[in-house]
Order: C-alpha cells, then structure tokens, then sequence
C-alpha cells in the first residue's frame, strides 16, 4: 500500500501549491485534500493517512490545534504545519505537537526537508 499525504487548507490555490510540489517531491504519493481541520479529520476517520501537511491559519480550528489532536490520535505521523507566522507561542506549541514548520508561500524547496524526513521515518521499520 502507498503513502497517502494529507493537505489540510482552506484557500484551494494553496492546496494546489502544496499539491504540485509534493507530486514533484514524491510523485507516487496519494495525495488528499480538506479544506478544514473538520473535514481533515472526517478524512483520517475514514482512510489511512500516513503525512499531514497544515496550514496554520484557518477558519475554525487553526492547524496547531489539529496537529496536536492528530498527533494523539497517531504518535508517529509526520506531521508539518505551513504558516509565514514565526511567532514564539505558535513554534513552542509546534515542538510539543512533534510538528515540522514549512514556510509560508511554500515551494518545493521549502517543502524538500520535511517531505524527505517523512519519507525516510514512514521505510523505517517499526519497533
């Protein structure tokens, strides 16, 4: 079974983005899509969803908070959050979620660390 990314954002453009370089960065990843942290998780309840990829600022829920309840429903998902907002509260509450930051607009090679990081943890064996 292949890897299956979800991109989680609320502008359709930025999905797109997101879309296009994880297609050039991993091209035999299954790529899905939401529109919201509510539609994300009616996503994962509903099929096998191995990377997330979250914009920050949403309507809503904002990404941190999914990040944090996806990252307890599963621990070892690569989890990265995309926003241009740097600020100290939003990176601390990203470390203690375990979640990767990709810069805001993202590019393949803003994309490039976190997706090659995710794709060596996802072949690691288990324990």
């Amino acid at each position: 079974m292949g890897t299956t990314v979800l991109i989680v954002d609320d502008s359709k453009l930025a999905r797109i983005v997101l879309s296009k370089a994880v297609a050039a960065l991993q091209p035999e990843w299954r790529r899905i899509e939401a529109s919201n942290a509510e539609e994300a998780l009616a996503k994962v309840a509903s099929e096998t969803v191995d990377v997330a990829i979250l914009d920050y600022n949403m309507p809503g829920r904002d990404g941190l908070s999914l990040a944090e309840e996806l990252r307890e429903r599963f621990p070892e998902m690569p989890i990265a959050v995309a926003t241009a907002n740097l600020q100290d509260e939003i990176i601390a509450r990203a470390r203690a979620a375990n979640a990767s930051f990709v810069p805001k607009p993202v590019t393949e090679d803003g994309l490039r660390g976190f997706v090659s990081g995710a794709a060596l943890r996802l072949r690691s064996p288990r324990a």
